[in-house]
């Protein structure tokens, strides 16, 4: 399927250096903002407390935020689950305050924010353990917000999470390597991990430069353009491939240059497509999935010019020749067989 066919080649190729050095600089900057200012990392990672609440009207997340700052946390995490009553707090770790007395000062100002008063419940679980369970009253007696569960994720925990994390990301790498060397040539294997490291390096350099809160939903997001990035290298592979066999005369550039310019058409369709989607998660899911769908944004653009500044550029400065891909015919010894 195509929007549009395109007659002529675009000389990409030509301008590969350039472009190069704008990837180098742009790379080098993501860097230096990682190793200047450092991701924001989440509660996750660094540790913290994380509570469950139940509010008797649909919770005003807006408002929780707000009463949050006031009380000392910056950039709070108020998300909401299941039914729009449930909402969950990711709270950082903060000096000289124990968890549960953080639980405590938190619960007691989001209280006082609905002008209620704070009480404790006894209540039977469906084991028949007594638990006592804080809770927000009005007046009436009518309970505004109830407190369903606290939990502290250690800064063990994080580091775990951490470790788990990169180790996620160098099996996918070596797996994309692996591939793409079996399928091509370890020449395209090479250019398409640095086209993707490229990608990966420069969505971390803008979480660190804005200091976006980095999560393991962000993670996620940043091992899905791993593989997405990494399917539009392929494509571009596999139509050069497929040049080198049909235009025997034509030199590498000539080849690269089709290639790119002959899937410009399905570019367009598959990334728009998917980029429509993201965005609608971007502007209408709400702070849980906005800095996800951001990750997928910044990667899919950057995905698109590194499949063909990069992992293209990058495979013919290695190169990559007919040879690498097509194995060349044996001409017939017009005497085999003869006997003289």
């Amino acid at each position: 399927m195509e929007f549009f066919r395109i007659k002529k080649d675009i000389p990409f190729m030509r301008h590969a250096l350039v472009f190069n050095v704008v990837s180098a600089l742009t790379f080098v900057a993501a860097v230096f903002f990682l190793f200047h200012r450092g991701l924001h990392l989440s509660v996750e990672f660094t540790g913290g407390t994380v509570m469950e609440l139940k509010y008797q009207q649909a919770a005003n997340l807006e408002k929780i935020r707000h009463t949050l700052e006031t009380i000392g946390y910056e950039q709070p995490e108020a998300t909401g689950f299941g039914t729009a009553h449930d909402v969950m707090l990711r709270l950082p770790v903060v000096k000289n305050v124990s968890s549960k007395d953080a639980s405590a000062l938190v619960f007691d100002a989001l209280c006082k924010a609905e002008t209620g008063a704070m009480k404790q419940i006894d209540t039977v679980t469906a084991k028949g353990e007594h638990v006592v369970k804080q809770s927000c009253s009005d007046t009436a007696g009518g309970e505004l917000v109830a407190l369903q569960k606290v939990e502290f994720v250690g800064p063990q925990v994080g580091d775990e999470l951490t470790q788990n994390g990169l180790n996620a990301l160098v099996m996918v790498i070596i797996g994309v390597m692996i591939y793409l060397a079996v399928r091509f040539e370890w020449k395209f294997a090479v250019a398409a991990i640095i086209a993707n490291l490229h990608d990966v390096v420069i969505i971390l350099g803008f979480f660190a430069f804005f200091q976006w809160e980095f999560s393991l939903t962000v993670l996620a997001g940043v091992l899905a353009v791993l593989g997405y990035s990494v399917n539009e290298s392929v494509v571009i592979f596999d139509r050069i491939r497929e040049n080198f066999r049909k235009q025997r005369k034509a030199s590498v550039h000539e080849v690269i240059d089709n290639a790119i310019t002959s899937t410009i058409s399905r570019t367009i369709i598959t990334h728009g497509c998917t980029q429509m989607m993201v965005l609608s998660m971007l502007f209408l899911g709400g702070p849980t999935l906005h800095y996800f769908a951001m990750a997928l944004t910044i990667g899919i653009c950057f995905g698109i010019y590194s499949s063909v500044f990069v992992a293209a550029a990058v495979a013919m400065w290695l190169g990559v020749k007919r040879e690498d891909l097509i194995k060349p015919i044996k001409e017939k010894d017009e005497t085999d067989g003869a006997v003289v």
